[in-house]
């Protein structure tokens, strides 16, 4: 099978992965498919790697694992686990298949404007592409439609996988700093909104939302 295919393939894993994440009820479970989603990820970058003759892609790839596949599922497990493992009782702010129409909606409009590209790098990619793009839409549905703050944070670790894959679909030679840099910033973004979130529950003792409405202002 043609290497490029490969990534196409993988990149319709990602956006089964993220539907997961995003539609399944418990915290606990996103966490788990949020680390299968980065191990798509890392395989992109894998696939990429050998395909273009790109050392720095391996190296995204042992960061990647480290970060998106074993410390954020990890860092958010254990403030789940310090909450006291909560039931879920935050219904998102729309139905499952309201949610999974929105993602398709996005999915199409990013296809649209990624068959306008015409860069070298991108030809071959396009289907991989539009998903990375649409990552940043599926994320940000995720932080509106989930009432739960602790899957609101998902939201986020989904738009930057999109971030991650798109910088490696175009630009492949970026010298691994720039891929440090990244995940870097995730982490401890990822760190201090779980903070934030343990402290809310510890004085609200709700996951929801909607129940904050008195910090408005």
């Amino acid at each position: 099978m043609d290497g490029y295919v490969i990534v196409n393939v993988l990149g319709a894993l990602l956006i089964v992965t993220s539907l997961s994440v995003m539609l399944t009820k418990s915290p606990k479970t996103s966490a788990f498919e949020y680390g299968a989603q980065s191990i798509v990820l890392v395989a992109i970058f894998i696939t990429l790697g050998i395909i273009t003759g790109s050392g720095s892609l391996f190296t995204w790839a042992g960061t990647a694992t480290l970060t998106k596949v074993i410390f954020v599922p990890a860092v958010m497990l254990y403030t789940y686990k310090l909450m006291g493992s909560p039931e879920n009782d935050t219904p998102s702010a729309v139905s499952p298949v309201a949610s999974i129409a929105l993602v398709a909606v996005e999915l199409l409009a990013c296809f649209v404007a990624v068959s306008g590209i015409n860069l070298p790098t991108a030809a071959e990619v396009k289907p991989a592409l539009a998903v990375s793009l649409a990552h940043f839409f599926i994320g940000l549905t995720c932080i509106v439609t989930q009432r739960n703050i602790l899957k609101q944070v998902f939201g986020y670790c989904l738009m930057e996988n999109g971030s991650h894959v798109t910088l490696a679909l175009l630009a492949p030679e970026a010298p691994e700093l720039v891929e440090v840099g990244i995940a870097t910033d995730a982490v401890f973004a990822v760190i201090i909104m779980c903070i934030v979130a343990y402290r809310i529950y510890k004085v609200k003792a709700t996951l929801d939302a909607n129940e904050l409405a008195e910090l408005k202002g």
